[in-house]
């Protein structure tokens, strides 16, 4: 093949395998309903679809990225693939909520392989002057794969069953391993897996998310949530101590001596934390409260993926040449006043007045920030240590997410249960006050109704104002400490 037909089966294969990923984070959203009902499980089994998978695919992200570089990009990056497209299968063909959560388990475990793989692959492939250009073109098309998602999946299971939104899966998975057989063979790396790394940084992470994950249903005193988390800080702490000694480390703790190493992966915690939150937040209060659709819910949050694939390339491709800190500062604080233009929104928010502009101006800010931010991770580091940066910068990335997620939600249950008790002037049944932006009161006296939605309102203008702050402070971070080379 010539050296352009290899860039391009190489970036192609990147964006197709690992949107696939990304795009099983928001697609089963929107399908959770018709799985419950088709096999009859609880909203805890809801719950544990969507973050078995989230789970296994932020923890082990660490050690694919790791593995690709000992082992082989292409290699970690095809045996991923497989075993995604195994699990999709499996996910599919599901009879009980049982396995269908075990199988959305090792199907994030799959995702941990491929995803690092895909932007340690475009480094390899690609030089310093065209890199940042690919980087953005992956990160716009990734961005039409999660956001695209819960639009995708509504019409899957509008159309057909909720089944096909896994089955769907093996098409991208086929057309993605045969370009990767065409790719030049690769030499094996000379270090070792670091296996004792890999299982400390596993259930390090998995303690504390898993703890935060059953927080809101026990709390924190409980010991199914207390124990997680404070066993997975003590093997946070015993995974940094083993990183430090170990010969050849999983992660070895010197790049985070390279300034635009931390600090890029430093906005990406809070950014992304914003991100996630209002993306979750906003497409729950559109149905729940508002009375959108599935399908118009998802359809709200469309022109950010076109904005972003329009736009991501230039601003990669912008970066590469006058450096990353403008769109690393600029890009967050613009999304933060997206996440504002969100917040005036009422029980019944006109998509026009309120929800567009204020999706047009996050998705600007958004489209500025995520392929500057991605290059300056990986630029800072060795290009044998790309692996390893792609996947800590994703595990980063999907962990601030979870974490977030979960603690702004704590805010906002908080929030909504006291605007509750006050509207009501007394203190409302357990029944009601753990479902915030949910505005049905069954069963409840119709002077209950009223209360519900003003509180719901609250809700989620609170998690909008923590949104912005956390998308605010990665732009400062990046405006205070990223160095432009």
């Amino acid at each position: 093949m010539r050296d352009q037909d290899v860039k391009r089966a190489v970036l192609i294969a990147s964006i197709l395998g690992s949107g696939i990923v990304f795009l099983d984070q928001t697609v089963v959203n929107v399908a959770l309903p018709a799985i419950r009902a088709s096999l009859h499980g609880s909203l805890a089994d809801q719950q544990w679809v969507v973050e078995t998978y989230l789970l296994t695919l932020s923890a082990l992200l660490l050690l694919g990225g790791s593995l690709g570089d000992v082992l082989g990009r292409r290699r970690i990056f095809t045996i991923g693939l497989l075993a995604f497209g195994a699990c999709s299968l499996a996910c599919a063909l599901a009879p009980s909520l049982a396995v269908l959560i075990a199988a959305r388990g090792l199907q994030g475990i799959a995702g941990a392989l491929l995803v690092p793989s895909t932007l340690a692959l475009i480094v390899d492939y690609f030089g310093p002057e065209e890199r940042a250009a690919a980087i953005g073109t992956w990160t716009a098309w990734s961005g039409v794969f999660t956001v695209g998602g819960p639009l995708g999946g509504g019409v899957l299971v509008q159309a057909a069953s909720w089944r096909w939104i896994f089955i769907i899966n093996l098409v991208p998975v086929a057309v993605t391993v045969n370009l990767l057989r065409r790719l030049p063979a690769e030499t094996r790396g000379t270090r070792r897996p670091d296996w004792i790394g890999g299982v400390l940084c596993v259930l390090g992470l998995g303690g504390p998310v898993f703890g935060l994950i059953e927080q809101p249903r026990y709390g924190f005193s409980d010991p199914r949530v207390a124990v997680p988390i404070v066993g997975g800080l003590i093997l946070l702490a015993g995974f940094a101590a083993w990183e430090r000694r170990v010969a050849e480390p999983m992660m070895p703790l010197e790049l985070f001596a390279v300034r635009n190493f931390a600090v890029g992966n430093l906005t990406t915690l809070a950014v992304y934390g914003g991100l996630s939150v209002s993306t979750f937040f906003t497409v729950v209060f559109l149905q729940q409260v508002g009375g959108y659709t599935p399908i118009a819910a998802g359809l709200s949050l469309l022109p950010i993926t076109l904005l972003m694939f329009a736009l991501s390339p230039r601003f990669g491709a912008l970066a590469g040449r006058i450096g990353p800190r403008p769109f690393m500062a600029g890009g967050p604080l613009l999304a933060a006043g997206g996440f504002l233009l969100f917040a005036r929104a009422g029980a019944h928010p006109s998509y026009l007045t309120v929800i567009l502009p204020g999706v047009l101006v996050f998705g600007l800010g958004l489209s500025a920030t995520v392929a500057p931010l991605t290059a300056t991770v990986l630029n800072a580091v060795p290009p044998g240590r790309s692996g390893l940066a792609s996947g800590t910068n994703n595990a980063v990335s999907r962990i601030a997410g979870l974490l977030a997620i979960a603690a702004v939600g704590a805010a906002v249950s908080s929030g909504f249960a006291s605007r509750l008790d006050h509207d009501l002037g007394y203190r409302a049944p357990t029944a009601i006050r753990n479902r915030p932006l949910v505005i049905s009161a069954s069963g409840q006296p119709a002077a209950v109704h009223p209360a519900l939605v003003d509180a719901s309102v609250h809700g989620f203008r609170i998690g909008m104002d923590i949104a912005a702050a956390l998308a605010a402070l990665g732009g400062l971070i990046s405006l205070i400490g990223i160095e432009d080379r």
